[in-house]
């Protein structure tokens, strides 16, 4: 089977190399992203494997489709980059659902704990040797609510860390975690009661702009916000706009809602035209990672594990427990009557 995929780092092909030829997989990686311009690299491939930025389209679902790939193997969890409207019935989709909860719930902490206590401001000043503490004061975690939106096991891995800081959790989800003991709320008493919140859902079209100017308006005064999840639960402007009316007191972010073209890349070299970026990465209370949460050697180990199974068992014939369903919101309910894959 030949699998070709796209925008690949050095670091996905060492994680995926020692598989090549197991089971008679043969893999071609490119640099490029997957999308109407580069489609035409898939020809001759049995299936593809995308991550996040990748563009699968309706129009780059027909050429696949065209070119006779049977399956999408996405090296990641979510999915909102894929038409899946345009595949049903076509082409299968598979994703990687839980590489490693812990490096991504590890990031989202390691960026609260630097930007509440000023780690990476005195970074900078220790190097130039200045020793002043003016300016760095921080506040405990112990005591504080934070609210965490999305409750699977990136989210429940989180909260397992607050609850180790002594902190206060309540929590919204759409599908609540039975017997989880978390307390869950509406999304407004989230906003109101919260002093952290911290985003873990998918990007749907009920989660798009999650946090805009109506649910800012809500949130208590100085409130930090984390985003590990997706770039476009936040409205970017909205929450320019927050900081620089002193509204929300910090944000970390690894992901940006417009970042496909920017993150992964290095533009130290460049003039960076996206002005709402540009001014959030002035701003002395946010702090910006390049989607990076996921970057662990385990979690990359898992991903190359379950992506390499997934299309293992899906050419085998075999259940493909990890598909994703055009028809099914909860990934859970999937009613696949009897059959081994969705269609």
């Amino acid at each position: 089977m030949k699998i070709a995929f796209f925008d690949t780092k050095e670091y996905d092909r060492k994680a995926f190399e020692p598989y090549e030829g197991r089971g008679g997989l043969s893999f071609k990686f490119y640099d490029t992203k997957l999308n109407a311009d580069t489609v035409g690299l898939a020809a001759g491939a049995d299936a593809v494997c995308v991550f996040v930025n990748d563009d699968v389209s309706a129009a780059v679902a027909d050429k696949l489709y065209e070119y006779g790939v049977k399956l999408i193997a996405l090296r990641c969890a979510g999915f909102n980059n894929v038409d899946l409207s345009s595949v049903f019935g076509r082409i299968h989709v598979a994703r990687v659902p839980a590489y490693s909860p812990y490096a991504v719930a590890e990031h989202a902490i390691a960026l609260l704990l630097c930007s509440i206590r000023r780690l990476h401001k005195a970074y900078i000043r220790t190097k130039d040797y200045n020793f002043s503490l003016n300016g760095l004061t921080g506040f405990d975690l112990h005591g504080k609510t934070v609210g965490v939106v999305g409750t699977g096991k990136i989210g429940r891995v989180f909260i397992d860390i607050c609850r180790g800081f002594g902190m206060h959790v309540i929590a919204y989800d759409k599908f609540p975690a039975p017997d989880s003991g978390i307390e869950y709320v509406s999304l407004d008493e989230l906003f109101a009661r919260s002093d952290i919140i911290s985003l873990h859902c998918p990007l749907t079209e009920d989660t798009r702009h999650l946090v805009n100017p109506g649910s800012i308006e809500k949130m208590k005064k100085g409130v930090v916000i984390l985003n590990t999840s997706r770039g476009a639960l936040i409205d970017s402007e909205a929450l320019l706009e927050g900081i620089k009316q002193r509204k929300i007191g910090a944000a970390c972010l690894d992901v940006y809602e417009e970042e496909s073209d920017l993150f992964f890349e290095d533009r130290s070299g460049h003039i960076l035209n996206d002005d709402t970026l540009a001014r959030l990465i002035t701003m002395p209370n946010v702090l910006v990672t390049s989607h990076q949460a996921f970057l662990t050697e385990e979690a990359l180990a898992n991903i190359a594990e379950t992506t390499v199974k997934n299309i293992e068992n899906f050419f085998a014939g075999k259940p493909l427990e990890n598909e994703v369903c055009y028809h099914c919101e909860n990934m859970a309910a999937c009613k696949k009557n009897g059959r081994k894959k969705c269609f």
